[in-house]
């Protein structure tokens, strides 16, 4: 029995001892983990402290701020719950006696080996000391390109990339200029999907969403040229070379064309706020003629169009107006089961009234005509295709009367129609009226970080492996 005993021991020392230097280097009692580590410690030693990154605050309905589990579109953030994403979870190395206190104030979570790319973390008291990004594997440099936008949604600057790491997570991006400059980019604020990253210069401070976005740290990138764009992964740094793309210097002007009726006649454009070396190269949409001062038309259908100012040198960011020029008739009609041309239009002006469809009201609800989710109510020969899905959903899901109202852009007045669905026969009654638009929003949130490393109880395997072997050798005693 004895025997038995000390084999075991033996066997437990041994898987103990080959195991330890997964997760601790005994000589340098340092252990490998994921932490909690905020955007402004995370990035400090990356810019080489030339600012501090803020944490992301997002008053989004559909709660994309605490969307960080795997797949999501903030993967590998943490957040407090409560719409502001903190930082990051990322692995680190951590001496052992700084454990304990790390996992009560940063989520400190012990990995089973030692990561390709990891951060070095010390505390002292309150002050934690994150390094630059450890790249066992050592930086990768690839060569891919980025076109510059400065007509965005989010921001001043939006920049997509090509040749960025794909089919991974990305924990930071990094914008770095010829001119030596490096501005550091947040999930949701500035780092979206699909390698586009966007951020506010001091001109456009609210977001599409509604939300105030920082720009104090980026102010300076007015006019830069960016040279190429860094990748922070679990496989550690990536820099896409993007080539010379010049930022083109954004300020507070303002192009204004006024709204006016379709057909033939004009309207005022104005030009305010331009620096006085911007050399205007002001254009309209074709059939449109215009001046500094007005645009004039003739037989120009109802719709939005567009003015654009381009400075002539390209020091300046180009500005752009909408306009609507809009009619008060109706040129469709819906009759015998399909949607038609109004007697005394034409197709094209049917076409007109289809091309410019913005939201369709069915029963209340309102479905988007444009876009990656809009709805495809007409088939081919404009009939209405009862079987049409929004969102993997069925519009018409039930038998029975469904009111519906067309609003198109540059038409005045909405158009509405009533159908009845039923399996066996499908009826039809038409009527002219405007109706009251709702729109219905769904909120959602998930609040629990996702590190996207795994890591395993190293004790339990430890446990399981000698008491296979005690097993195995005590039926060979037997």
């Amino acid at each position: 029995m004895k025997k038995i005993n000390s084999i075991i021991s033996a066997a437990v020392c041994t898987l103990t001892l080959t195991a330890v230097p997964l997760s601790v280097s005994a000589a340098e009692e340092k252990v490998y983990g994921t932490m909690n580590i905020p955007y402004a410690d995370f990035y400090k030693a990356e810019i080489e402290d030339a600012y501090e990154v803020d944490a992301v605050s997002s008053a989004t309905t559909k709660g994309k701020w605490g969307m960080n589990g795997q797949g999501e579109i903030v993967e590998g953030t943490y957040n407090n719950g409560n719409g502001t994403i903190l930082g990051v979870n990322f692995p680190v190395e951590v001496s052992a006696d700084a454990v304990d206190a790390l996992k009560e104030k940063y989520n400190f979570s012990p990995l089973d080996s030692k990561p390709a790319a990891y951060k070095e973390v010390s505390l002292s008291g309150d002050s934690l000391s994150v390094s630059k990004l450890v790249d066992t594997n050592g930086e990768q440099t690839v060569d891919g390109s980025a076109t510059v936008s400065t007509n965005s949604y989010y921001g001043d600057y939006q920049i997509k990339v090509t040749g960025y790491p794909e089919n991974t997570v990305l924990y930071g991006v990094i914008v770095n200029t010829k001119e030596g400059d490096r501005y550091a980019m947040r999930h949701l604020e500035n780092i979206w999907r699909n390698g586009s990253y966007a951020w506010s210069a001091g001109i456009k401070t609210v977001e599409y969403h509604g939300n105030h976005v920082s720009f104090e740290d980026y102010e300076s990138s007015k006019g830069k040229t960016v040279t190429s764009v860094t990748f922070i992964t679990l496989d550690g740094y990536t820099t896409v070379n993007v080539g010379e793309q010049y930022l083109p210097i954004r300020f507070a002007g303002e192009v204004k064309a006024e709204d006016a009726s379709a057909g033939t006649g004009k309207t005022s454009l104005s030009l305010t706020g331009f620096p006085e070396d911007y050399k205007k190269v002001i254009t309209a949409d074709e059939g449109l003629n215009v001046t500094e001062t007005e645009i004039s038309y003739t037989d120009a259908k109802p719709g939005k169009y567009n003015v654009n100012v381009t400075d002539e040198s390209g020091k300046y960011a180009p500005m752009t107006a909408q306009f609507i020029l809009s009619t008060d008739d109706i040129p469709v009609k819906f009759a015998d089961g399909k949607l038609k041309t109004a007697d005394g239009f034409t197709d094209d002006d049917r076409a007109n009234f289809l091309n410019n469809l913005a939201t369709v009201d069915i029963n209340g609800t309102s479905y988007r005509a444009t876009g990656s989710k809009a709805i495809k109510l007409f088939k081919e020969d404009g009939s209405i295709d009862f079987d049409v899905t929004v969102s993997d959903a069925k519009v018409f899901e039930n038998n029975g009367t469904y009111n519906i109202t067309l609003n198109s852009t540059g038409y005045n007045s909405p158009y509405s129609f009533e159908v009845k669905k039923d399996v066996q026969n499908t009826t039809v009654t038409t009527t002219a009226k405007t109706t009251a638009k709702t729109a219905k929003t769904t909120t959602s949130a998930s609040n629990s970080p996702k590190t996207g490393v795994n890591g395993m109880a190293l004790p339990v395997a430890v446990l399981a492996l000698a008491g296979a072997t005690a097993f195995v050798l005590r039926k060979k005693n037997d």
